[in-house]
């Protein structure tokens, strides 16, 4: 148990992206969302998740970055220009934090828990077998509730992941100047981390758009850059709620030596369903 204090920041929201409907994502731009209902461009969870960071180290310290857990859901959308609270707090009956993310509006946008060590579910994921990166399938097959592939291993995909290009996804996905993520020596941001899974859906299916809901992350080892890092994934369910189809997959993380650096599971939403869709479900 823990007596630390409460840690407070505050970030204004922004887009990582460009505000353009001809994006791999288009839900993360003015013009989509507004077809799906929604007041503005959607900012992505990986983004949103990553402003998160400061305050998560501040609670716990670099350990989490090598070997620390994470488990987050989005409960309302986040759009730019957003003025948002970060808390951390550390919980009373475990050694793990509470993190929220409120808007200006006093609305709870982002709830999750974060810890050092391994956390109670990691030995709940699955391992895929595939780990060799193969290329996209040309042409890629639509992602469909009715044929999703459960039970299943995706290709993986490979990533030379330069200091360079560390800087750089630092520099601007996440508006860090943290030397951990910018330095001579940098090490990939933990957003990064967040953002395979989202990544290795999109190398394997085509779908329109999609919304990260949920995620669970296990950090194994540091992900130090100048390396090629590899992710493979395990289909595990497609499902529909209130109109909407999701998506879980387990993720896993290799580095080029072999070295286990992290596992993922992810809950995305992959069909979105329409404003009429959801109002006939009663969501």
């Amino acid at each position: 148990m823990t007596t630390a204090r409460r840690i407070e920041h505050q970030v204004e929201a922004y887009l990582s992206n460009e505000d353009s409907a001809d994006i791999s994502n288009p839900i993360h731009s003015t013009e989509v969302a507004a077809k799906y209902g929604f007041s503005g461009a959607l900012i992505g969870g990986v983004t949103v998740w990553g402003w998160t960071t400061p305050t998560i180290l501040e609670a716990i310290g670099d350990g989490w970055l090598s070997r620390g857990w994470s488990e987050f859901d989005f409960r309302q959308p986040t759009y730019p220009g957003d003025q948002m609270t970060i808390v951390a707090e550390p919980e009373s009956d475990s050694d793990g934090w509470r993190v929220t993310m409120t808007n200006q509006d006093g609305v709870l946008c982002v709830r999750g828990r974060v810890g050092l060590g391994d956390a109670e579910w990691l030995d709940e994921f699955t391992t895929p077998e595939a780990m060799t990166a193969k290329p996209s399938p040309d042409p890629k097959p639509a992602l469909l509730l009715d044929s999703a592939p459960v039970g299943q291993d995706w290709r993986a995909m490979s990533v030379d992941a330069t200091p360079e290009f560390a800087r750089e996804f630092a520099v601007d996905k996440q508006h860090s100047e943290d030397p951990r993520f910018v330095g001579d020596a940098p090490v990939m941001h933990p957003a990064w981390t967040a953002g395979w899974a989202e990544g290795l859906m999109r190398h394997n299916v085509y779908i329109p758009s999609s919304m990260h809901t949920r995620s669970r992350i296990q950090h194994l080892a540091p992900i130090p850059a100048g390396q090629v890092v590899t992710g493979g994934a395990h289909f595990l369910e497609a499902y529909e709620r209130r109109a909407h189809h999701f998506a879980n997959y387990d993720v896993l993380l290799r580095g080029e030596d072999g070295t286990d650096l992290a596992r993922l599971r992810h809950w995305t939403v992959f069909r979105i369903a329409t404003p009429e869709e959801r109002a006939a479900a009663g969501g």
